[in-house]
C-alpha cells in the first residue's frame, strides 16, 4: 500500500522569537516517525516522508497528490495541532473520503478521543507506539476489515468514537529495523541548535525507550511507569552506528532521557565505542546522580564531546516539587567533573516551577553563572497534556488555553506564585545575564576553530542585541484571551 507519513508545515517563529530564533532553532530528524517507516518498508509498504520543516503546506498537498497514497499518518506535538487539523482537512478535500489519516504524537496520544472530536477529518488516533499499530492498520485496510479490535487506537464508526485497549509497550527494541533514514532529503538540513554540534551531518540515535523517574512536566506513553527503561543491546546500538557511518552521518546525538540510567552498560557502550574506532564525535544526556568521573572520563575517551545535565532550578525547593530527585550539590559535582574530563556541558533551567517565586527564579540565575557550564537554556516549565502537571493543574496554578503556548518559550503554565510577565521577564534577564559576561563571551571568541563557530557566534550576537534592546522579547505577537476547551 502507498504510505505518506507527514509532518505539517511549520516556521521557526511558530516557536521561538523571530528575534533569537537564528541561535536557537534545530531541525530534529523525527525518529519516531522513521521508525514506522521502516516497519512499514519491512512489510513491503511503498513510504514517503514528508517534512513539513522543509515543505510549505502547498507543497506538502501538492506532492500528496501526486503520491496519491491511501494511508497517512500525520505526527502533532501540543503547539501542532491546529497545523495537524488543517492538513488532515485539506487532503481530505483534495483527495476524497476515501483516503485513511491518522494522528500520532505527543498530543493526540494523550488527548485521544478529543482529538477525534476536534478534527472531524482524521480517521483514527495511534495512541502509543505507532509502529506495529500502524502496520494493523493498514493490514485492516487492505483487507477491507474494521479496525475492531487492533490495539492501541481509537477510531471513528460512522458517528461514532470507539475506543480500543492500549497495545502493549515493544520490550524487543533489537527486533526492530533502524529508523528509515534514507527518506529525510538531505541529512545535512537536519541540525541541532548552532553549538550543539561538531561535526556534520548529524544522525540523533536513541538507545532505549521509556523512564522511570516521575518528573510533573514530563510526557512518557507509560504514566505509570510499569514497563520503566527498555534498552536495546549495546551490540544493536554500535551496528546501528555503523550503519550510520556508512550513510555519511560524522556526528551522533543520543537522544535518550538519560544514557547513564543503566551505569554499567552506559560504561559498556562508551568502551565499545572506543575499541571500534569508527570515526565520529558524539553528544549525550545524563541526569546528575547518574554519573561519575570515571564514566565521564570514558565517554570523553570514547569521544564525546559533549553533555547535556538537566540542571532545572538553582532552588532546592523547586527540584523537589517537580520530583527531580536531584540535589543542587550532585549538579555542582556533575559539571565539575565533565569540565575536568573535557567535555562540554549544557544545562537547561526552567522557570514557573509550582509555588516558585520571582525571587528564587533569580536565585536559578546565579546558580547558572555558578555553575558556568558551555551552553545554557533557560525555559518557561510546560505542562504538555499527559503530564502529571497537567493532571493536577488547579493545584499548582493556571493554563493558558493557546496550544501555541505549548513550546517551553511561550509560559503556557503560571503558578500561584508568579505572573505571566513575571516568567518572561526571567527567561529574558537569564539570557541577559549569563550570555554578556565578559569573561564568558572573551572565551567563546577564543574558542572560534571552524565556519560553524563563527556562524553560531554571529546569531548569538545578533540575538544578544534583542534580549537587551526589545523589552518583552518572548511575550506573545498580540494578546490572547485563553479560552477553556
Amino acid at each position: 500500500m502507498k504510505c505518506s507519513l507527514i509532518i505539517p508545515a511549520w516556521v521557526p517563529e511558530d516557536i521561538f522569537s523571530s528575534k533569537t530564533a537564528s541561535s536557537q532553532i534545530n531541525y530534529w530528524q523525527p525518529l519516531g516517525t522513521l521508525y514506522v517507516a521502516a516497519v512499514l518498508q519491512k512489510e513491503g509498504h511503498e513510504v514517503k516522508f514528508f517534512n513539513g520543516a522543509f515543505m510549505t503546506h502547498e507543497k506538502i498537498l501538492a506532492e500528496t497528490k501526486k503520491f496519491m497514497p491511501e494511508f497517512i499518518g500525520i505526527y502533532s506535538t501540543a503547539f501542532g495541532w491546529e497545523k495537524a487539523k488543517k492538513t488532515a482537512g485539506d487532503i481530505k478535500q483534495m483527495m476524497g473520503r476515501e483516503v485513511f489519516i491518522s494522528a500520532g504524537g505527543p498530543y493526540p496520544i494523550a488527548r485521544q478521543e478529543h482529538c477525534l472530536e476536534d478534527a472531524g477529518d482524521v480517521d483514527a488516533i495511534v495512541t502509543g507506539e505507532g509502529e506495529f499499530t500502524s502496520l494493523e492498520i493498514i493490514e485492516r485496510l487492505q483487507t477491507k476489515r474494521t479496525l475492531e479490535g487492533v490495539l492501541g487506537v481509537v477510531y471513528r464508526e460512522g458517528e461514532r468514537i470507539i475506543k480500543n485497549p492500549p497495545r502493549p509497550l515493544i520490550e524487543d527494541l533489537d527486533s526492530l529495523p533502524f529508523p528509515a533514514r534514507e527518506l529525510l532529503g538531505d541529512i545535512n538540513l537536519y541540525i541541532p541548535p548552532p553549538a550543539t554540534y561538531r561535526r556534520k551531518p548529524v544522525a540523533v540515535l536513541i538507545t532505549s525507550r521509556g523512564c522511570n523517574r516521575r518528573c510533573i512536566y514530563c510526557f512518557q506513553i507509560d504514566k505509570e511507569r510499569k514497563t520503566g527503561i527498555r534498552y536495546r543491546s549495546v551490540g544493536n546500538v554500535m551496528k546501528e552506528i555503523e550503519h550510520l557511518i556508512k550513510q555519511g552521518f560524522r556526528e551522533v546525538k543520543f537522544i535518550d532521557d538519560t544514557l547513564a540510567a543503566d551505569y554499567e552498560r552506559a560504561m559498556k557502550l562508551a568502551e565499545e565505542i572506543k575499541r571500534s574506532g569508527l570515526d565520529f564525535t558524539w553528544f549525550a544526556s545524563a541526569c546528575v546522580n547518574q554519573v561519575d568521573k570515571p564514566l565521564l572520563n570514558a565517554f570523553k575517551e570514547a569521544g564525546c564531546w559533549a553533555i547535556l545535565f538537566g540542571a532545572e532550578s538553582g532552588v532546592q525547593k523547586n527540584l523537589n516539587t517537580i520530583r527531580k530527585g536531584i540535589t543542587l550539590e550532585q549538579t555542582r559535582n556533575a559539571v565539575k567533573w565533565a569540565k575536568e574530563a573535557g567535555l562540554k556541558v549544557s544545562t537547561p533551567f526552567m522557570f514557573g516551577i509550582p509555588g516558585e517565586t520571582f525571587e528564587e527564579g533569580l536565585q536559578t540565575i546565579e546558580f547558572a553563572i555558578e555553575l558556568n557550564p558551555d551552553i545554557a537554556n533557560f525555559h518557561a516549565i510546560t505542562p504538555f497534556p499527559g503530564t502529571y502537571l497537567y493532571d493536577n493543574l488547579e493545584k499548582y496554578g493556571t493554563m493558558s488555553y493557546e496550544l501555541s503556548d505549548f513550546t517551553y518559550q511561550g509560559a503556557a503554565f503560571i503558578p500561584h506564585t508568579m505572573t505571566r510577565e513575571e516568567i518572561l521577564k526571567l527567561r529574558q534577564t537569564a539570557f541577559r545575564r549569563f550570555y554578556s559576561r565578559p569573561f564568558f563571551v572573551l572565551k567563546k571568541l577564543l574558542e572560534l576553530r571552524n565556519l560553524n563557530d563563527l556562524i553560531a557566534a554571529l546569531r548569538s550576537i545578533r540575538s544578544l542585541f534583542y534580549l537587551w534592546t526589545k523589552i518583552g522579547l518572548f511575550g506573545r505577537a498580540k494578546d490572547k484571551k485563553p479560552q477553556p476547551e
